[in-house]
């Protein structure tokens, strides 16, 4: 039982330490506006899909580029194992889904232009 406690804890430091590190990056790409708002990509800015994908925000060619990779970063185990399971692919959906909840709250907790104090509806649209 301790070992797999110590299993999961160490999966989701290493999760959140990825988070950080991509936070990081997203920032010194993004700055301030978030969204690739400043970036020369091409954008979908009205599609019936975006409400329930990507919460009515456009879809730039950046974050699909993006989403993508860091999905196929997360599946490289599956690649390197050469084995594939439901019950690998969840967990991995799972580490996913909380890479991107952790790295978007460090996004805007680390960002000069936000930071924690900002943390809050009033600031972060």
């Amino acid at each position: 039982m301790k070992r797999v406690a110590i299993a999961i804890l160490s999966t989701l430091l290493y999760i959140a330490l990825l988070a950080l590190f991509f936070a990081q990056v997203e920032i010194q790409i993004e700055g301030p506006t978030g969204w690739a708002a400043n970036l020369p990509t091409w954008r979908v800015e009205q599609y019936w899909w975006l409400d329930w994908f990507w919460g009515g925000r456009p879809l730039t060619g950046y974050h699909l580029w993006v989403f993508s990779f860091m999905a196929l970063a997360f599946h490289l185990p599956i690649a390197l194992l050469q084995r594939w399971s439901w019950h690998i692919e969840l967990r991995i959906l799972g580490a996913l889904a909380l890479f991107w909840i952790i790295e978007d709250w460090l996004w805007f907790v680390m960002n000069p232009a936000y930071g924690l104090v900002r943390f809050s509806p009033r600031f972060v649209p």
